[in-house]
């Protein structure tokens, strides 16, 4: 289905489910309430989908809202997946949780409209890699805002990949944001050069101010038997991106009306993506001893982790550990204490920064990249996933990431540290965001 025709498709399959529920719900957290002494502040991103960097992020910036506004404001989340979403946040007079449906733009024209501010929170922001309908999504609100006069801030976000059709709505809309915050220098860059004039800061991803507790020996507690544990953040890159259709399989659908993309040659390539990293896998364990955490940041990721798993040789020294079974807070400890990470997952790098785990990225997104580039880790540990030599190079830099472990570990909690001081510049403009637009702030 052409881009440009979305959202008059979902313009009218919202008439004829104006009397859902989750709709009705949507416009439940603004009813009057003597409670709503504070601003109210939607947080609009992808939320309640099972994904660890999503979660963390989510609760990052809600302590800065609290930080700035008080808990006094009134925040709302809204959410495909309000079962998920509960998983993790307490909802209270002051944290609403907002229940939307899959055909979204009714229900998030009524929360745009009842807020007095908007917050754009999906680190993935403005890219079509894993879902033109997200894009979409996150450019209404930008549309909605401007037109009910409510000021909107994109708080720490990214680009990325961008087809050529994407790029004239995301200049249009996205210049109407009052502020975008992004997360790299290369993010802005992007932006900047497919015309948006929005005013741009650019600080760092609030998952480097993630607060995951106390190191309590999480690991050896969910797997006592296992020492020198080198973790696997995988990802299925073929089954992205969602696509928009009336009708499929249901095995592929996602949440209608979105479907991964599927094929013949793309059930090819996942299987045999499993096997390339079952055979790594099986190398650490044969010549390091190590043992081999597969990690799903998202839920989506389970089944390719699960699938490496079956594929190896020794898989009692191999153990799945996913977000659809732990929270956030659980899976960063986790990841924290790894001898080394092979990942594919943004947030699995920013994560696991803080334990200083040396760490190869196998990319195949902007996102990893710049995070590498700007970390100054990319020639040395970066490997795009299309490189004829992938593989080879994933065996050669693994083997470094243990011969070289102390100097590298040193090394990551030296850029860990960086990207934390950047990363609080965010609640400072926040703030300073705030008293422009005549918002009610505490000292």
């Amino acid at each position: 289905m052409p881009q440009n025709t979305i959202e008059v498709f979902y313009e009218r399959l919202c008439k004829s489910v104006k009397s859902c529920q989750a709709l009705r719900s949507a416009a439940m957290p603004f009813q009057d309430s003597k409670a709503e002494a504070g601003p109210r502040i939607l947080l609009f991103g992808y939320n309640g989908a099972n994904n660890t960097g999503s979660e963390a992020r989510l609760i990052s910036i809600i302590e800065d809202v609290r930080r700035v506004f008080g808990p006094e404001a009134i925040v709302t989340v809204p959410t495909l997946n309000e079962a998920n979403l509960r998983r993790y946040l307490n909802e209270d007079q002051h944290l609403q949780i907002a229940p939307i449906p899959s055909i979204f733009f009714l229900s998030l024209r009524r929360l745009v409209k009842r807020s007095d501010l908007i917050m754009l929170v999906e680190g993935s922001c403005y890219m079509d890699t894993w879902a033109g309908a997200l894009l979409l999504a996150f450019l209404s609100a930008s549309k909605y805002s401007e037109s009910y006069h409510v000021p909107m801030i994109a708080y720490a976000v990214d680009s990325g990949q961008l087809s050529d059709k994407w790029k004239p709505k995301v200049r249009r809309e996205a210049s109407k944001t009052d502020l975008l915050i992004t997360r790299t220098r290369l993010s802005a860059d992007r932006l900047r050069k497919w015309g948006v004039t929005a005013p741009i800061e650019v600080t760092d991803d609030t998952g480097f101010t993630f607060d995951a507790g106390k190191e309590d020996g999480t690991l050896r507690r969910l797997w006592p038997e296992a020492r020198n544990v080198a973790g696997m953040a995988v990802v299925d890159f073929n089954i992205w991106p969602v696509v928009i259709r009336p009708f499929g399989r249901r095995r592929d659908c996602y949440r209608w009306p979105y479907y991964f993309s599927r094929s013949r040659k793309r059930r090819k390539a996942s299987e045999q993506l499993a096997r390339n990293l079952a055979e790594e896998a099986d190398r650490l364990i044969e010549k390091y001893d190590k043992h081999i955490a597969l990690i799903s940041m998202e839920a989506v990721d389970e089944h390719l982790a699960r699938r490496v798993r079956e594929l190896m040789k020794d898989k009692e020294k191999t153990k799945v550990f996913s977000s659809n079974e732990y929270d956030a807070a659980t899976m960063t400890r986790i990841l924290r204490s790894l001898d080394l990470l092979v990942t594919s997952r943004y947030h699995a790098a920013v994560l696991s920064m803080a334990g200083g785990v040396p760490q190869v990225a196998l990319g195949h997104d902007l996102r990893l990249r710049d995070i590498y580039q700007e970390s100054g880790l990319r020639d040395e540990f970066f490997i795009p996933r299309r490189a004829e030599d992938a593989w080879e190079r994933l065996s050669q830099i693994d083997d470094r990431l243990v011969s070289e472990r102390e100097t590298i570990h040193e090394r990551i909690l030296s850029i860990n540290a960086q990207h934390v001081e950047k990363a609080k510049r965010n609640v400072e403009l926040l703030r300073r965001f705030a008293l422009d637009n005549g918002l009610p702030v505490v000292e």
